[in-house]
């Protein structure tokens, strides 16, 4: 199948398994809440009070049952083979969905969620992206990577969430708006906590699988790089891989580093957990109070806790240094 293959499916598919009772849908609604210059969207869901809380996988291991293996052929939406690397994909509806079409890129054969995005990954998730805007439809893809990433299986998939906006996730917005004095350098955003942003070249969505692969390739090594010197400059930094959140837009890729996957939340003590999505601009909440916590605490704030401190000025510094001994 083709990503326009998949895209065109995902209708049908989602309604078969939603009405056969093999994909639960839990109703919700957005709150808009403004902090540290971004409009958040706050997804309010109490039915997930209901859903099973599943222990955090171990993420080096395969699991004993891993639903990706085998997985309900209800919620097979088709499979995909990177020409390049002959890795081959199978593409899932998420069996307990929140947002409609919430859907999955999965290694067909079992690869660690700890384990970083290939080049192949990478490129397979730019044109499910590539597609959805050529179709008039707006996704965005997000992965999260470790123990601390919010990731609750240990089978590497990356997630795609439709939207409504045609300008992306509320972190778009901030990211956009950065004037960039060289077009291929990383860079943060001035936010509370670590965070490494790359942009892709103009109309990068009209870029062959070709061209797509050593961009894609460059900006998740030069951002993975960043997250590793941001955790080196953190003595308390948990031992074990690096935990961090992938954020892939049509125009940029995101990487934050982790230090944990949930915040305890000062007003009501329930449990927060915090995944790619939160940094993306959109957070899940179960209850009212929960919602109320959320906005009495700061969005920042409770971002900051999970992520880390941000040394992008000591970075900047650091190359610019290393460039002047090459001199």
């Amino acid at each position: 199948m083709t990503p326009s293959d998949i895209l065109s499916s995902l209708d049908s598919k989602f309604t078969k398994a939603h009405a056969e009772g093999d994909l639960l849908f839990f109703p919700s609604t957005i709150v808009k809440h403004r902090d540290s210059g971004i409009e958040y969207e706050i997804r309010l869901c109490p039915a997930l009070q209901n859903k099973p809380n599943l222990p955090t996988p171990h993420f080096a291991e395969h699991a004993k049952t891993d639903p990706f293996e085998h997985p309900n052929p209800n919620l097979c939406v088709g499979t995909l083979r990177d020409e390049e690397s002959a890795e081959e994909y199978v593409v899932l509806l998420n069996k307990y969905s929140v947002v409609p079409k919430h859907f999955l890129l999965v290694t067909k054969e079992f690869q660690s969620q700890a384990s970083p995005l290939q080049p192949s990954d990478l490129v397979q998730t730019y044109l499910l992206l590539a597609a959805a805007r050529k179709a008039r439809h707006n996704l965005f893809a997000f992965y999260n990577c470790g123990d601390n990433s919010g990731a609750s299986q240990a089978h590497k998939h990356v997630q795609f969430i439709p939207l409504e906006d045609e300008d992306g996730p509320p972190i778009e917005y901030l990211a956009r708006s950065v004037k960039l004095e060289s077009a291929d350098t990383p860079f943060a955003l001035d936010l509370a906590y670590a965070n490494h942003v790359y942009r892709f070249p103009d109309r990068f969505y009209s870029f062959t699988p070709e061209k797509l692969e050593p961009i894609l390739a460059k900006a998740f090594l030069s951002l993975l790089d960043l997250v590793i010197s941001t955790i080196r400059h953190d003595p308390g930094y948990p031992a074990g891989k690096p935990s961090y959140n992938v954020v892939i837009t049509l125009e940029h890729m995101h990487l934050v580093p982790r230090r944990q996957e949930t915040h305890v939340l000062a007003e009501t003590g329930d449990e927060l957990s915090v995944n790619a999505l939160a940094f993306a601009g959109m957070l899940l909440v179960k209850s009212e109070s929960e919602l109320a916590a959320v906005k009495t605490e700061g969005v920042s704030k409770i971002l900051r806790v999970v992520g880390l401190e941000s040394v992008h000025e000591l970075q900047v510094q650091g190359t610019a240094a290393e460039a002047q001994d090459a001199e």
